[in-house]
């Protein structure tokens, strides 16, 4: 589902929303990464932001 752009107020930042491209483009500049290892990181863990982070920080430090 696409989000509501009526509604007014703050972005929801804790979850990655990948079939939207400025949320995408977003949280790939945000975590240093392209689509591709997004989209791989959110298959692993799901679309929690947090839970994305640390698994793309695991995968640097391994």
């Amino acid at each position: 589902m696409s989000d509501d752009r009526t509604r007014v107020g703050e972005p929801d930042r804790s979850f990655i929303a990948m079939g939207e491209d400025h949320e995408v483009r977003y949280w790939s500049g945000k975590f240093g990464v392209d689509r591709e290892t997004l989209q791989r990181a959110v298959d692993q863990v799901g679309n929690s932001a947090d839970a994305v982070e640390e698994f793309l920080q695991g995968q640097r430090a391994g």
